[in-house]
């Protein structure tokens, strides 16, 4: 069984904590409105680069795979420093985006979002690691749903400056504003976050990174925590890539009132993630995930009975969205203290088993959503989260015991 880490970190390095978590945080919600932005605006893309839509797919599924690329840092983090691919992440973030500025192809548009949605997957881990080292457990919950307002913001803040960009100066701008982020970023991060110590640092060769992996293989929190984020994730993409062809089928919707779902669930977002800084402490890590879990796949079987009216249906998303994230990050949390001695590898396996989920659901959803309509979507999504239910408490079984009251 996993224990909690007992290392110390001197004082020195928690100073400033507030600062480096509000520094990371505006980075990462550059990253995030980098990985994301390419969803509502697909057909300004398309027209911008003279491309058809299907193109435009094309680079959302490239850019959704970097989540499975992101699992090979982790152990890099974790052997070679978080500070150092803290600003490897953010350089492939300046790098992308300004090439995507400068060079408006789509081939190397296709390029330079993949670049910078690797810079993502490689930030985040090491990010979540680092803070986490200088936050106690008990708290844990507090500091990492506060990280993760980064994600509702892409939504809520991100994408509509986005747009404002794009409407006025036209559809490279928003690259170069991305890319502009990511610079002051390396220079705050520069200056906020010292170098590691030498003796923290473990320069060890490639058979140190397998070790860490294999050590994930034989810790059966570690592989239940990863089967649970891979289904309920895959639930959850199970619906949100039919969503929007719900709502316009069931009430002629135009593309503006379309913009509103994506709002509400921005805003289900943000709620979760305050819901899970607020409460998941208090109520303990595994509960809080267990509740999320439960009350998530009561929402999913109650959508099919509230679409009867619009504010139903997007009442009912927003019950769907906010559980879902409430969950999800407090599961994150949780991650952060399963391989004490190798976080970046536990959490970007973790986000890597997020991303292959999304994928599958991207993948069934349109075939279920043709199959059944909603009924079925929403009845898959609950059998699947169910099964990250069965998986969360396998894995979790007598684990931490003392640790989450």
């Amino acid at each position: 069984m996993s224990r909690q880490s007992t290392t110390s970190t001197p004082a020195r390095d928690n100073s400033g904590l507030v600062w480096k978590v509000c520094a990371v945080t505006f980075c990462r919600l550059a990253l995030n409105s980098a990985r994301r932005f390419v969803y509502p605006f697909a057909p300004a893309l398309s027209r911008g680069m003279g491309v058809p839509l299907t193109a435009i797919t094309s680079v959302i599924a490239v850019n959704q795979s970097t989540a499975l690329l992101g699992m090979f840092f982790g152990p890099i983090a974790d052997h070679f420093g978080y500070r150092l691919m803290m600003l490897a992440g953010l350089g492939m973030l300046v790098a992308g985006m300004f090439a995507g500025g400068f060079f408006p192809f789509y081939g190397v548009v296709l390029v330079s979002l993949f670049i910078a949605g690797l810079g993502k997957s490689v930030f985040d881990p090491a990010v979540q690691a680092y803070i986490s080292e200088r936050v106690p457990f008990h708290r844990r919950g507090l500091i990492i749903g506060l990280l993760e307002f980064s994600w509702a913001g892409s939504t809520l803040v991100g994408i509509p400056l986005i747009g404002i960009l794009m409407e006025y100066v036209g559809w490279r701008a928003p690259f170069f504003a991305m890319g502009g982020v990511g610079v002051i970023g390396i220079f705050a991060l520069s200056i906020l976050i010292p170098k590691e110590a030498k003796g923290r640092v473990k320069h060890q060769t490639a058979s140190g990174v397998w070790n860490s992996w294999r050590r994930l293989g034989q810790e059966r929190s570690a592989m239940g925590a990863i089967a649970f984020c891979f289904f309920i994730s895959a639930a959850n993409d199970n619906l949100f890539v039919v969503y929007g062809a719900w709502l316009e089928t069931s009430f002629d919707l135009s593309l503006v009132a379309l913009g509103l779902g994506t709002g509400i669930i921005g805003a289900a977002e943000l709620a979760g993630e305050s819901l899970t800084a607020a409460v998941s402490d208090r109520l303990g890590l595994k509960r809080s995930i267990i509740l999320g879990l439960c009350l998530c796949m009561v929402s999913y079987m109650v959508l099919p009975l509230l679409g009867e009216t619009l504010p139903r249906a997007l009442g009912g998303l927003f019950l769907i969205f906010i559980t879902y994230e409430f969950t999800i990050v407090s599961a994150l949390s949780l991650c952060t203290e399963l391989l004490p001695g190798s976080r970046a590898t536990m959490i970007s396996a973790f986000l890597a088993a997020a991303g292959a989920g999304r994928v599958v659901g991207a993948l069934t959803g349109g075939l279920v959503w043709l199959t059944g309509g909603i009924l079925l979507t929403t009845l898959v999504s609950t059998g699947v989260t169910g099964l990250g239910l069965g998986s969360l408490i396998w894995g979790l079984r007598g684990w931490g015991e003392g640790m989450d009251n």
